[in-house]
C-alpha cells in the first residue's frame, strides 16, 4: 500500500490490519486472495533473481576466475594465430631461398658453359688435374683457399685506405 493509500485509510477510520484482507488485496490491484498470493510468489521470485544477480556481482573470486578463464582462452587463440603466422613466414622464406638457389645454379651453369667454351684445351686439362688433386687432398686446398681469402682482404683494405 502506498503512503497516500495508507493516509486515506487512516482518515476513514481503518488502520493498518483493519478489515478482512480482501479489501486490501482489491486496493493493491489484486482480484482476490489467490491473485494476491500469485503476485507475492512472483515478487519473491523476482526478488530472489535480483539478489542472485547482486551476489554474483559482489563475488570477486568468481569474477576473477571468469576473467582469468577468458584471458587464458584469448591467449591460447593468440598463440595458435602466432604459430600459424610464423609457419607461413617460414614457408615463404624457404620458397624464396629455393628460388634464389635455383637462380644462382642456373647462372653458374650458364657461366660455366661460357667459360668452358672459351678456355683453350691445355688450360682445361691443367684445371681438371688441379681439381682432381684438390679432391684427393682437401686439407692443403682448404689452407691455400683460406690464405687467398686473407690476402685478398688485405689487398682490398690497403686499396680502401688510399682512396
Amino acid at each position: 500500500m502506498s503512503g497516500a493509500d495508507a493516509a486515506g485509510a487512516a482518515r476513514a477510520g481503518a488502520g493498518p490490519g483493519a478489515g478482512d484482507g480482501v479489501d486490501a488485496a482489491r486496493a493493491a490491484g489484486a482480484e482476490g486472495p489467490q491473485e494476491l498470493r500469485r503476485q507475492i510468489a512472483e515478487t519473491r521470485s523476482q526478488l530472489g533473481d535480483t539478489v542472485e544477480e547482486l551476489a554474483a556481482k559482489t563475488d570477486v573470486k568468481a569474477r576473477a576466475r571468469a576473467r582469468a578463464a577468458d584471458l587464458r582462452d584469448r591467449a591460447g587463440a593468440l598463440t595458435v594465430q602466432l604459430r600459424s603466422t610464423a609457419a607461413h613466414a617460414g614457408h615463404l622464406a624457404q620458397d624464396k631461398a629455393a628460388r634464389a638457389g635455383h637462380t644462382v645454379q642456373d647462372t653458374a651453369g650458364r657461366t660455366g658453359g661460357a667459360v668452358r667454351d672459351t678456355v683453350p684445351g691445355p688450360v682445361k686439362t691443367a684445371a681438371t688435374a688441379v681439381v682432381q688433386a684438390g679432391l684427393r687432398h682437401r686439407r692443403p686446398v682448404l689452407i691455400a683457399g683460406a690464405g687467398a681469402v686473407v690476402a685478398a682482404g688485405l689487398l682490398r683494405r690497403r686499396q680502401g685506405g688510399r682512396h
